[in-house]
């Protein structure tokens, strides 16, 4: 239960797990819906379930010929396997012939395999000996180069879970599916606050002991990039009734509010005696152990969460990193993705993975943490299918020169 902190105990640190999971008292916002095209990194609102296969044909994932498989079966260079082209098929269209014994088709990846085909030959393997016989060198398997009806994703699969910060491979998911509009978490908007008699327009030229009001936009960009809208409401001089005002217009119009500098003691220390005073208000931390950005204030008024945060730029930048991003992640609807970082991450793969000299090869991976940090575990599947980039977290670069990683190797991982 969150309880008050009266104000002699004004400056009592609350430690850091304890912060956080104060961001579980306050609600996500409600919904809202909007079109597919404007919902690159929102925040997913509804659980997505597909409708259709997809694909809801088999088609080829190569260029080359459509066979039976039975009809390559033990073929060589030294004992080549000869195949009579029966047609083509055309892009867009679903082939009105089938393949026989010893039969094959010209084929475009994305084509859809004629009926009597269950497989694909690349036409490296392949070479015309006329314009209706071709020579096969290489055997192929059943369901070489091939995706069947509802792989990537079958009718009724759930493919998207509400609370997903939705990237561009899930953009291409939903346009697959044909969802042209969605339901989203709305966006927090973060009122900005900035504090102190030395602060000033960042348009002024500062005079001896001021500043410019650096805080102000620095926080309104960490804001919009953890995907909220800022909105600055400029710069209070140490003034009790001025920053009560102002705090009260602004939350008005705002789900949460940063007030930048103000919140370490001082006799001109205003912010807790004012948010004191705020309507249904409650002082819950003042003071954090951690290092720089000690000094921290949070406050709630109703269901509003208020920051106080240090005037210094790089000790508020800190603080959001650490406490005040989580508090946006939840309100905007971020439960149920798992926020990985978004830099590169340092992992080990989880087992041997091959690739062929002479080009870059990136493999798509998911990062699986552990006692003794993170692993890279590849995500297996057909180069084409959509749901390996939906399961990834990441890429990882294998060099070409490279003919593979060994399982333990170190590697660095590109979030995606």
């Amino acid at each position: 239960m969150l309880t008050d902190i009266a104000m002699d105990d004004f400056f009592h640190v609350t430690d850091l797990m304890t912060v956080i999971s104060y961001a579980e008292a306050f609600q996500p916002l409600g919904t809202e819906r909007i079109p597919l095209s404007d919902a690159l990194g929102r925040v997913l609102g509804e659980e997505l379930v597909s409708r259709v296969d997809l694909p809801d044909f088999v088609r080829s994932t190569m260029d080359g010929f459509a066979v039976r498989a039975a009809s390559t079966f033990g073929a060589s260079e030294a004992n080549p396997a000869y195949l009579t082209i029966v047609g083509a098929v055309l892009m867009g269209e679903r082939p009105d012939f089938s393949i026989g014994p010893g039969e094959a088709a010209k084929i475009s990846t994305g084509g859809a395999l004629p009926a009597g085909a269950d497989s694909v030959v690349i036409i490296e393997h392949t070479e015309a000996i006329d314009e209706f016989t071709i020579e096969l060198y290489k055997s192929a398997a059943p369901g070489q180069h091939v995706v069947q009806v509802g792989e990537d994703f079958a009718a009724g699969a759930r493919v998207l879970q509400p609370g997903r910060v939705l990237r561009p491979q899930d953009i291409g998911l939903l346009a697959a599916l044909g969802k042209d509009t969605l339901t989203v978490y709305s966006k927090a908007r973060i009122g900005i606050i900035s504090t102190g008699d030395e602060v000033v327009p960042i348009q002024e030229t500062p005079g001896p002991g001021k500043i410019r009001d650096v805080n102000a936009y620095t926080l309104a960009a960490m804001v919009s990039d953890a995907g909220a809208i800022p909105i600055r409401y400029g710069i209070v001089k140490d003034d009790s009734e001025q920053l009560f005002e102002l705090c009260h217009r602004a939350l008005k119009t705002s789900d949460m509010l940063l007030i930048s500098g103000g919140s370490s003691v001082g006799t001109r220390d205003f912010t807790v005696e004012v948010l004191s005073r705020l309507s249904n208000a409650k002082i819950l931390v003042h003071g954090i152990p951690i290092s720089p950005g000690k000094p921290t204030i949070l406050a709630r008024a109703g269901q509003i969460p208020i920051w106080g945060l240090p005037g210094h730029v790089v000790s508020s930048m800190v603080v959001f990193k650490a406490v005040v991003k989580p508090f946006i992640d939840r309100i905007n609807g971020m439960i149920a993705h798992g926020g990985k970082a978004a830099w590169p991450v340092p992992a080990r793969m989880a087992r041997n993975i091959s690739s062929a000299q002479g080009r870059t090869d990136y493999i798509r991976v998911r990062l699986i943490e552990k006692e003794d940090g993170f692993w890279a575990e590849p995500v297996l599947g057909k180069s084409g299918l959509l749901n390996t980039m939906i399961r990834a977290d990441g890429l990882v670069a294998i060099d070409l020169n490279t003919e593979g990683l060994e399982k333990g190797t170190l590697v660095s991982v590109m979030p995606i």
